[in-house]
């Protein structure tokens, strides 16, 4: 499936996406137990994941992920990890790479 919004999927809770494509600004923020699975994300997609419990498998590359909660992340590469000082829980969420991944951030 295509799926593309502004803010897409801000606060919901228990969201799985399987072998998505997803565009827009600011997609998936405030989630509770999000579960993403080979699935990608346009080169639109800025600020992702803000303040989001997840368990995501992204296949390629992610612009920019912005104070995740918690949980875990695997991607290809990212190009720029925002950890600010409004994030509540810095250490929350492990980022992983794919193997054979070329790391940006």
């Amino acid at each position: 499936s295509e799926l593309t919004g502004e803010y897409l999927g801000w606060h919901s809770k228990n969201l799985r996406l399987v072998n998505c494509k997803i565009s827009g600004t600011q997609p998936l923020c405030y989630c509770t137990n999000l579960v993403m699975e080979n699935c990608t994300l346009a080169e639109d997609c800025d600020f992702c994941f803000e303040y989001s419990t997840l368990d995501a498998t992204v296949n390629g590359n992610i612009l920019s992920i912005r104070n995740p909660t918690a949980g875990s992340i695997v991607c290809d590469s990212i190009d720029k990890i925002i950890i600010d000082e409004n994030c509540k829980n810095p250490d929350g969420c492990k980022i992983m790479y794919n193997e054979n991944s070329r790391i940006t951030a």
